[in-house]
């Protein structure tokens, strides 16, 4: 199998492989989407630590596997971060616990209420027995070792660029032999599930709630695994 093409021209839209330069960007487009697609200001201020969690292993340990996308005007309206063997990549938690220690976002206004609702929501499941101890942690699976991150400003959606982002990595992780991907999204992300599986994942497992994460008028939210084999 040949090589992929990692630079696609969809429209006036651009998909090319991350460059440094693109970092403060993508740190950006990743606080702004951060709530299925919408800014995440109002339940978490903290830019910093979630650009940590959700993008600092992939701009700065595997820049080789992440892509943006560029408009006409050069800027960076989108990325796909990738990681071909998950046992690389820190959990969401180890970076959220890491900034607890270095930076005290457990007391920072704006991070705290989240950080001790996340706490107070992991005890209650586990006693009343709406999740497992071992929901808490998706152990890594032969079938899907590659996991992706995908974020679209709202300008570039709609475009044809989320799918070729997700069909440049998913062709790469082919040509290197990588079995299946993996991807967590919410449940109630509809538009997103969709997308997914349009993309060829499909649903797997049961929906465990999310700790500290709520809608707008407070309900509880859950999280869904997708995966795609690739052989």
């Amino acid at each position: 199998m040949d090589a992929p093409n990692d630079v696609v021209k969809v429209g006036d839209l651009l998909v090319r492989p991350y460059e440094t330069k693109d970092r403060a960007a993508v740190r950006y487009i990743c606080y702004v989407t951060g709530y299925m697609g919408e800014p995440i200001d109002w339940q978490w201020k903290d830019a910093k630590s979630l650009a940590d969690t959700f993008t600092g292993y992939y701009t700065d340990q595997e820049p080789e596997s992440a892509l943006v996308v560029e408009n006409k005007d050069g800027e960076v309206v989108g990325y796909l971060l990738g990681c071909v063997d998950s046992r690389r990549a820190p959990t969401p938690e180890k970076v959220i616990i890491r900034h607890v220690f270095t930076r005290g976002i457990a007391f920072m206004p704006g991070t705290a209420g989240f950080v001790w609702r996340s706490a107070w929501d992991i005890v209650t499941d586990v006693m009343t027995g709406k999740i497992r101890p071992s929901d808490r942690k998706l152990e890594f699976d032969p079938r899907w070792p590659a996991h992706l991150h995908i974020d679209l400003l709202q300008e570039a959606i709609g475009r044809g660029a989320g799918s070729a982002l997700m069909r440049i990595w998913l062709d790469r992780l082919r040509y290197l032999k990588v079995p299946g991907c993996h991807l967590g999204t919410l449940a109630e992300n509809h538009r997103a599930i969709a997308f997914f599986e349009a993309m060829g994942f499909r649903k797997e497992g049961n929906n465990p709630p999310v700790p500290g994460e709520r809608t707008r008028d407070g309900k509880r939210l859950h999280s869904q695994l997708m995966v795609q084999e690739l052989n």
